[in-house]
């Protein structure tokens, strides 16, 4: 019998959300933060003599995620879509309503990046992996979790994003889920073998297996984008850990799923720490 292929990582599909990094006016004072809430070790991977740095956030090993700087504008957290060619995502998104901020670049020998804002001015990033396949620690405490779309037009969200990445969205009631069709059918083939099995209960929305986002209406007076949620053991300890490393926290939220606490770092962004706490049953 032909053996299976050995998996060396998690990969993402064309149209999956695959990475964030943030980009900070202090990437010191940004370490410090982030690895005494998350428990992050780190290594740059800039070259050596440049002005700005790529420190890479491992957990345990693995990759979770990125701090760039230093920065001139607003500190924020920024999220990667997963692209099969860089320079045609990018060429396909323009042709459907996206505005080029930077084009398509090699970022070393991790892949190919671009900067793009949808049509309310929501930016986002696409991400050719060559190297560097995405986050590795993925909900998992210190992990990132998902990343939602924060839109003042629901409908032109929907619109844009359906042509720009093939994404379809249900209405759950509670939230509107974003699906990758197919999503669930790669990682069932590669590192989540059990996936369906595990989210097979009356609890589990039908096609949570291909979900890679949700869509919520932004808050008043917030900007239209990208927001980054991640998953800690214990919410509370979370924001009490954040309030000591000079974070400030902005809000709370406890319902059937989930304990969450927005944070505003040390440096400006904004992200969301979530304990998940599924009903019973």
């Amino acid at each position: 019998m032909a053996q299976q292929p050995e998996v060396t990582g998690r990969s993402y599909p064309a149209g999956v959300p695959c990475w964030v990094d943030t980009e900070q006016p202090d990437v010191e004072a940004a370490m410090q933060f982030y690895g005494g809430i998350f428990g992050w070790e780190f290594e740059d991977t800039a070259p050596s003599g440049g002005t700005g740095r790529y420190v890479i956030a491992t957990l345990d090993g693995q990759e979770a995620g990125a701090i760039t700087g230093p920065g001139t504008g607003a500190a924020m957290w920024n999220t990667y879509v997963s692209v099969d060619e860089a320079d045609a995502a990018a060429r396909h998104l323009l042709s459907v309503g996206a505005t080029l901020k930077s084009a398509p670049a090699d970022a070393g020998s991790g892949g190919v990046q671009a900067v793009l804002a949808d049509p309310e001015g929501a930016e986002f990033r696409i991400w050719q992996a060559r190297e560097r396949l995405g986050a590795q620690a993925v909900n998992l405490p210190g992990g990132w979790n998902f990343s939602d779309l924060h839109t003042t037009d629901t409908e032109g969200a929907i619109a844009f994003y359906t042509k720009a990445f093939g994404w379809q969205f249900d209405d759950l009631g509670f939230g509107t889920m974003i699906r990758r069709p197919g999503y669930g059918d790669h990682l069932e083939a590669t590192v989540d073998p059990t996936i369906r099995d595990r989210q097979s209960g009356d609890l589990v929305p039908s096609g949570f297996e291909d979900a890679v986002a949700w869509l919520a209406a932004a808050a008043p007076g917030e900007r239209p984008q990208w927001h980054v949620t991640f998953t800690v053991a214990d919410r509370d300890r979370a924001a009490e850990t954040a309030e000591r490393l000079g974070a400030v926290i902005l809000g709370q939220d406890d319902n059937e799923w989930t304990r969450t606490v927005l944070i505003r770092d040390p440096g400006g962004a904004v992200f969301t720490a979530s304990q998940y706490t599924p009903p019973a049953g």
